[in-house]
């Protein structure tokens, strides 16, 4: 479900940047309606982002003028945008991994408060 809010703090704003250069990679004719669905966040969200990545160079639109659709996009990766989806990828698999390891951490703590706690139903 789509919050009515969506603050763009800058993690997840680097965060919707990866997956939207991720996803127009994988498929450039992907409108920004497909691209919202498919991240789960609002049209604007993605139109703020496209707009965004624009205006940075990471990506360009590309008219099909001879197309029947009238919507004949396609968003294409610049060189830039390549290095940078690399650089972007690289960044939050790091600190994916540092979540990664700080849960595991909590985990085997709350397995040792667990085995150090009374059993039910044992006798008093």
């Amino acid at each position: 479900m789509r919050s009515t809010v969506e603050h763009m703090t800058p993690m997840a704003s680097t965060e919707t940047h990866l997956r939207v250069l991720r996803l127009l990679q994988a498929n450039p004719h992907l409108t920004q309606r497909e691209l919202a669905d498919e991240l789960g966040v609002s049209l604007g969200k993605v139109n703020y982002c496209v707009k965004a990545l624009l205006l940075k160079g990471l990506i360009k639109m590309q008219n099909f003028g001879k197309s029947r659709n009238k919507l004949g996009y396609a968003y294409l990766l610049t060189p830039s945008g390549v290095t940078a989806k690399t650089k972007l990828t690289a960044e939050y698999l790091q600190i994916k991994m540092a979540e990664y390891e700080a849960l595991k951490r909590e985990i085997e703590q709350l397995k040792v408060e667990v085995s150090t706690l009374p059993q039910r139903g044992a006798s008093r």
